[in-house]
């Protein structure tokens, strides 16, 4: 799949790191470093501005290694990036540490998948079919 993609970074373009890689690591791109403090959560620019294809999203995501870590993570995770959205692809940074967490310009901040998606359309109606779960929600299977 082909995605045109405007760099206005100082670094690499995002690659998968093996091959067998869902996502592709995203970087800061700022010109100072940036403190993110204990709670704090912050927009943090990556210089990439994408054209996806119709069907696509990309969904931005946490890094693992900075979750374990360092307990930084992603809110409204996972992000979506439309395909008809042309503006700077971004991440909403938040630090659930209890210690200050420095972000540099070329660090790896997230990541990026690209997802195929459904366009659904309803039918209302008046009855669900029924299912053995039914209405059970959260924690209905109980404990073990």
């Amino acid at each position: 799949m082909e995605i045109k993609i405007v760099n206005k970074s100082k670094h690499e373009l995002p690659a998968y790191s093996t091959i067998a890689s869902a996502g592709m690591d995203l970087r800061a791109s700022i010109d100072k470093e940036i403190l993110l403090k204990p709670m704090q959560r912050i927009l943090v620019p990556t210089g990439l501005f994408l054209e996806i294809p119709e069907g696509y999203e990309a969904q931005i995501r946490p890094r693992s290694g900075l979750a374990i870590n360092k307990g930084i993570t992603i809110l409204n995770s996972p992000g979506t990036i439309d395909a008809d959205y042309r503006g700077e692809v971004c991440i909403i940074m938040i630090n659930l540490s209890d210690q200050d967490f420095i972000i540099n310009d070329g660090e790896r901040i997230g990541q990026m998948v690209i997802a195929k998606h459904e366009k659904a359309e309803w039918t209302e109606v008046k009855v669900l079919k029924e299912t053995n779960r039914g209405a059970g929600g959260f924690g209905h299977t109980g404990k073990k």
